[in-house]
């Protein structure tokens, strides 16, 4: 598969264009952005940043505080609800999309539909949200396919364990966690999606949903009863059907790590039969699970948080030297083209928040890694490219460093990108844009140069010398595909330096560059920066890079002009 851009983002924030940020506002205060926020305009915005593929979070029907009874959608009890909009990972309906995105909410399927077409049209692909694991805990689908049970419909609630059940009982106990729930009545109580098997999770628990039973007896010992094949799978395997048949081209899935991967070896093959390519996306956290997840799971890439991530953003945040990059790939060997590398998320700070780096401008060196060491995907959380800060205290959500993923919101960054559904750029800072810039171009670069999308690596690390070059604060590889060479050099110093790159004989030899052959090189982020150089490794390569910046050197054989010869 070809190195593609996810764009994700939250419709629920990106189209709102309310100012008045009330602290846990209603949507009538706060208002909400709609699938029709999308519009031709705003998707032909996102896609000339750089982007082939959307995920919009959030679009499943999900548990909320606002009420949408008079639509004959079930009213859910606010003790379990965590925010005023509520979670996107407590789903309340499999069948059914957020009545919140819809300008009219009977129509609420048509509108996302119409979002896919339009989508598409744009000439991007669209990703949504699998949410496996749990449910929001008043699960129930009044959108559900003629003939299909709902989760749970059948349950035998007097067994704590059966794979014939599609949830886990806490028998002859009522629902009680450590908190006011008023008059929120659940019995017997269900087990909480973070794998709490008693009745009394904890307000730090995922104590709004309910924990899928996949046929793993956890409080026996994680005996695995999976013939004959439990009855949650089956429901799964219609659920991704369901959402393929509506035309999306791929699916993230939430917390796959917490489901056996037994289950994604059955269920995958067999979506991917009828929808050949359809991709699987996993949020799978520990690196021994990788190989399996990806080889017996069959999921097309896996994050890769606690590798590449969590490296960049200790290195621009100086906890660790540069040179641990070398120690990313490395660790992931043949696996390193199969994760999907990122710098922001729902889950994680902002890059620009004062608990990550204070400033989008200073990850611009990690950014260029995360989208160029390999050709893995690269994806951008909406406002990254723009600094958003994520310093709001949005109710529910305080201030975190994060964008609030359970209240109603206006996300400032974005309501002045956008400038009320115009995106003329007008509203933007001097340094929004330049940062708005920076991404662009990078990501134009991901796709388009072939060393990237097609290429191999060679890092050139190990190889440099400590008085001309410093592996704490600056990184260095190149990428090669037939003639064509990409050199970079990555500063994350707070201060501009003049660095020698040694490429060493193995390099050479690796790459099959002859020694000593003329190359005219251009700095692709300023193509007034241009020359002719000789590649040999008893020459460096000098590079002058500002703080917290990178260039990328386009190398191409030096063509020297024949004369003509007159007869």
């Amino acid at each position: 598969m070809s190195k593609f851009v996810i764009y994700q983002v939250l419709p629920r924030l990106f189209g709102n264009y309310n100012t008045t940020r009330k602290h846990n506002g209603s949507i009538e205060e706060n208002g909400c952005g709609k699938f029709n926020s999308f519009s031709p305009k705003a998707l032909k915005a996102i896609r000339d940043l750089g982007v082939t593929h959307i995920w919009f979070t959030g679009v499943i029907e999900h548990a909320t505080q606002t009420d949408y009874s008079n639509y004959a959608i079930r009213k859910d009890h606010p003790a379990v609800v965590k925010g005023k909009a509520g979670s996107p990972y407590a789903i309340k309906d499999y069948y059914d999309v957020d009545p919140d995105l819809a300008e009219n909410v009977a129509n609420r399927m048509k509108e996302f539909e119409a979002l896919i077409g339009r989508t598409h049209k744009a000439g991007m692909k669209v990703i949504i949200d699998f949410v496996p694991n749990h449910v929001a805990r008043q699960y129930e689908s009044d959108n559900k396919p003629e003939g299909v049970c709902d989760l749970g419909e059948n349950d035998h609630k007097e067994w704590a364990f059966s794979p014939l059940n599609n949830f886990y009982y806490i028998p002859h106990e009522a629902f009680l966690p450590d908190f006011d729930i008023a008059d929120y009545v659940e019995f017997p109580a269900k087990a909480t999606g973070n794998d709490v098997f008693n009745a009394h999770p904890t307000h730090n628990d995922w104590y709004e949903t309910v924990k899928l039973n996949y046929g793993v007896f956890y409080t026996g010992g994680g005996e695995k009863q999976f013939y004959p094949t439990p009855d949650t799978w089956y429901k799964m395997l219609d659920i991704l059907l369901f959402w393929c048949g509506k035309g999306i081209d791929g699916f993230r899935c939430d917390m796959a790590e917490m489901v056996p991967v037994e289950f994604w070896q059955w269920v995958i093959p067999q979506v991917k039969r009828q929808y050949p390519n359809i991709i699987f996306i996993a949020e799978v956290y520990q690196p021994h699970l990788y190989r399996d997840y990806l080889e017996k799971g069959h999921f097309d890439y896996l994050y890769d948080k606690v590798g590449l991530y969590e490296t960049l953003r200790n290195i621009t945040s100086k906890n660790h030297a540069a040179s641990e990059i070398s120690h990313c790939w490395q660790a992931l060997n043949d696996m390193q083209d199969h994760m999907l590398n990122f710098l922001e998320n729902h889950d994680e700070q902002r890059i620009a928040s004062g608990f990550f780096a204070g400033r989008g401008m200073c990850a611009q060196p990690a950014m260029i890694v995360a989208a160029t060491l390999t050709k893995a995907p690269v994806m951008i959380y909406f406002g990254q490219e723009l600094g958003e800060l994520g310093m709001d205290s949005e109710g529910f959500s305080g201030v975190d460093g994060r964008t609030t993923i359970f209240d109603y919101w206006g996300v400032k960054s974005i309501q002045a990108w956008a400038n009320k559904g115009t995106f003329d750029e007008s509203l933007l800072s001097d340094e929004q844009r330049e940062l708005r810039a920076f991404y662009q171009k990078l990501l134009h670069i991901t796709l388009n140069e072939k060393a990237i999308t097609e290429g191999v690596m060679y890092d050139l690390e190990y190889a440099q010398y400590p008085e001309r070059f410093n592996q704490h604060e600056q990184f260095t590889y190149i990428r090669k595909f037939k003639d064509e060479i990409l050199l970079f050099a990555l500063n994350f110093d707070d201060k501009q330096v003049d660095i020698d790159i040694r490429i060493p004989q193995e390099a050479f030899e690796y790459l099959n560059i002859a020694q000593d052959s003329q190359y005219d090189y251009v700095n692709l982020f300023d193509e007034n920066e241009k020359g002719t150089c000789t590649l040999s490794s008893d020459h460096d390569f000098n590079a002058q890079l500002e703080a917290w910046k990178g260039k990328i050197y386009k190398l191409t054989p030096h063509k020297t002009r024949k004369s003509r010869i007159k007869k």
